[in-house]
């Protein structure tokens, strides 16, 4: 895969960039492994907009994938690898010796005619492969992880992101997230080894703002552009600072911008080092 450059026949054109489609094997999906997906406009289902700049965009079907791989000890040969709309990362459509199809992430690499296979024991170190994290050597790179067994992959889904197992100790194995963060995971959840496909797509230049909108994202207008009535950062003549608040605040006069907002939870104790915070 590689980022493909357009000429500058517009203005548009000029800085719009996508990631090349030389690695897709096949463009219509599985028609059995799919279904449709109605928009939510960002609203609940009261019809309130719960998150804002929602709606629009091209329609999606969606493909249903299967995090949990659960077939244990049957071979799987990658007959396709294709795109999803609703992910950055690639997707390998996959075929069991027993004739069943599933969709899976596509790691890093991986191509069509590669055989894959999951297991609930140790089994061939080989990127593609899925095990509970205490038959993975340390230091390996892994992805699509559990949180709690058997629950399906909750981490490290997207594209281009892995976690590095640092060691397997009593009852918990010890991971390193792409954040930074340091926790300690059941050493019985499952995980995929290699990283996840398609790392160029961090690299993408939108270019225009019709493509945003493609995607289903309105567009955000600051608040400091706004009234008063509309937002704590509004008025004001001319270009003007935030005022005297002690801080950036949202649209509904909370804190934003470097607040912590993850509540109490019982995997607190799991967490060994915090991630990183970003500026």
């Amino acid at each position: 895969m590689s980022i493909k450059l357009y000429k500058p026949t517009t203005p548009a054109r000029r800085k719009t960039s996508v990631v090349s489609s030389s690695d897709l094997t096949k463009k219509k999906p599985e028609k059995g492994l799919t279904e449709s997906l109605n928009k939510k406009s960002g609203r609940n289902s009261q019809g309130k907009i719960t998150v804002r700049h929602r709606g629009g965009g091209a329609k999606k079907i969606y493909r249903k994938i299967d995090f949990k791989r659960q077939k244990y000890d049957i071979p799987a040969k990658v007959i396709a690898i294709e795109y999803d709309p609703n992910r950055n990362a690639r997707i390998a459509l996959i075929k069991y010796e027993t004739g069943e199809k599933s969709y899976i992430l596509a790691a890093l690499g991986m191509k069509v005619d590669d055989m894959v296979m999951s297991g609930n024991k140790r089994i061939e170190i080989k990127t593609g492969n899925r095990m509970p994290l205490e038959f993975i050597p340390q230091g390996q790179m892994i992805y699509n992880v559990e949180l709690e067994p058997g629950k399906g992959g909750k981490m490290a889904r997207g594209a281009g992101t892995s976690v590095i197992l640092q060691n397997v100790e009593g009852k918990f194995a010890q991971l390193k997230m792409p954040s930074g963060e340091i926790r300690l995971v059941d050493k019985r959840c499952s995980a995929t080894l290699g990283q996840v496909s398609n790392p160029e797509s961090k690299l993408v230049r939108i270019g225009k703002a019709g493509r945003k909108r493609h995607m289903g994202i309105k567009p955000t207008v600051r608040g400091k552009a706004m009234n008063p009535v509309d937002h704590p950062h509004g008025g004001g003549e001319g270009g003007q600072p935030i005022g005297l608040k002690k801080g950036p605040k949202n649209i509904y006069g909370k804190k934003a911008f470097g607040i912590k907002t993850r509540k109490k939870k019982w995997s607190d104790k799991l967490i060994i080092k915090r991630r990183k915070k970003r500026r």
